[in-house]
């Protein structure tokens, strides 16, 4: 299957899990999929992004080798926010290697502290943060003064997840 030409125009969500299918468990077509992320133009690296969770939804391993190169693709300037999107939220429901958690961690403050960061992507910035600090007090109360300032004026999502947070911190904490 050549996942260029498929993303080349927005695949169908049915057509989207089919090729979630054949990418399966194979570690090779993973691979392929990544790469369209980090060098395809605008539109093949979006919408393959997209379909990241879905790969992640049956086989969760097949992230952890490309996480550092996920990472290093957020630097990019002017990247697309379904990019960004998709991969803070593969940061949020994978296990990030100890030597990558310092720059998974400045970019997710980055987005949580950005007013104009999609309310998606600043979720699961929060949740990557939680994950990343459960063992570091003052990352997580760094965390937790982050949210509340952000709660007043913060979407429903927003809201919703942070209020989540917060008490996990509050269990952590011991408060």
């Amino acid at each position: 299957m050549d996942l260029q030409a498929e993303f080349s125009k927005r695949p169908s969500r049915a057509r989207a899990l089919e090729i979630a299918a054949y990418i399966g468990d194979s570690p090779a077509r993973f691979a392929q999929l990544i790469g369209l992320v980090l060098t395809g133009d605008d539109t093949v690296s979006k919408y393959a992004s997209w379909l990241i969770s879905h790969c992640m939804q049956a086989n969760p391993q097949l992230v952890r080798p490309h996480i550092g190169a996920l990472i290093k693709n957020l630097e990019k300037p002017k990247l697309s926010g379904s990019v960004v999107r998709s991969t803070v939220k593969a940061l949020a429901e994978t296990d990030i290697p100890p030597d990558l958690q310092g720059h998974a961690l400045q970019h997710c403050f980055d987005f949580l502290l950005d007013p104009k960061t999609e309310v998606a992507i600043q979720v699961h910035a929060m949740q990557t943060i939680f994950n990343i600090s459960k063992n570091e007090p003052d990352l997580l109360r760094e965390l937790q003064m982050v949210i509340e300032e952000g709660m007043p004026h913060g979407t429903a999502g927003y809201r919703a997840r942070g209020k989540r947070i917060l008490k996990g911190i509050g269990k952590v904490l011991g408060n």
